[in-house]
Order: structure tokens, then C-alpha cells, then sequence
């Protein structure tokens, strides 16, 4: 007979959610240039579709991820160590950003795109730069959330 210790199961569930919460921003840098290049058109509805999924995905993927962590570093007392702390501390920083950040910029470059479009218009110098400005902070999320899982898993 097969059992499991209800610490292996949380352990599982931490890390499908870090899957689930942070695996789309990977696939973001190749997406989004790509749809500005070729599907211009489309970029309102990818920015509107990228909240939507920051917040039906990535927000809740968070909360699971920082709670089976908190039950995980509890139930074996490891909070003071290195491989805790950090990723716990780049959880809150992407967190922020997200709050801070991607959402606001997100819905704000649907709204330049869409304006920029109407009546069969191109996209602005605004949109540009501020979808510049996404990609670099995107960048040093996608970099935080790979530092924090190699914390999680080299334990330094």
C-alpha cells in the first residue's frame, strides 16, 4: 500500500503551483514581440488577455505557492535558512510587481494599442516605449523567479 505524508503532498502542490504561477512569463518574450511584429492588430486584446491571466492565474498560483511554502518551511523550522528567505523575499518582490507594475502597464498598453489602432492606425512611439519598458522588467522577473527556484533547489 502507497502512502503519502501530507508534507510530500504540499511539497507537490508548492511546486505545480510555481509551474502554473510563473510558466507564462517564460513564454511572454517570445509572444509578445512576435504578435507586435506580425499581429499588431491583436495586441489589445493579448495586453487585456495578459491581465486576465495575471489575475486568474498568476495571482492565485502566488497565494498557493506562498502558502504551501509557509506550511512547508514551518513544518520542517528551516525559516532562517538562505534558501527560505531569498525566494521568499523575490515572491514578494514579484508580487509588488505585479501589483505595482504589470497590471497597471498591461492595461495601459491595451489602451494605447487600441488607440493607436483605431480607424486603421499604427502603433505610436508611446506604445513603444512603454512596451519597451515591460519586456525589461518582465526580463528581471522571469530572471527573479529562476534565481528563487535554484535557492529552492541547490538549497546554498
Amino acid at each position: 500500500m502507497l502512502a503519502l505524508a501530507f508534507y510530500d503532498v504540499v511539497l507537490a502542490v508548492h511546486i505545480m503551483a510555481v509551474v502554473v504561477a510563473f510558466g507564462v512569463i517564460f513564454a511572454y518574450p517570445v509572444i509578445v514581440p512576435w504578435m507586435r511584429r506580425t499581429h499588431p492588430a491583436a495586441m489589445p486584446s493579448l495586453h487585456g488577455a495578459q491581465v486576465r491571466v495575471g489575475r486568474m492565474v498568476i495571482s492565485p498560483g502566488m497565494v498557493l505557492v506562498l502558502a504551501a511554502g509557509i506550511y512547508l518551511a514551518s513544518k520542517a523550522d528551516v525559516w532562517s535558512e538562505a534558501w527560505v528567505s531569498v525566494p521568499l523575499v523575490i515572491l514578494v518582490i514579484i508580487g509588488g510587481l505585479g501589483g505595482a507594475f504589470f497590471t497597471p502597464t498591461e492595461k495601459r498598453l491595451a489602451e494605447l494599442s487600441e488607440r493607436d489602432l483605431a480607424g486603421g492606425g499604427t502603433l505610436g512611439a508611446e506604445y513603444d516605449a512603454l512596451l519597451a519598458r515591460w519586456r525589461v522588467v518582465a526580463s528581471v522577473a522571469a530572471l527573479l523567479v529562476l534565481v528563487a527556484i535554484f535557492f529552492m533547489a541547490a538549497k546554498p
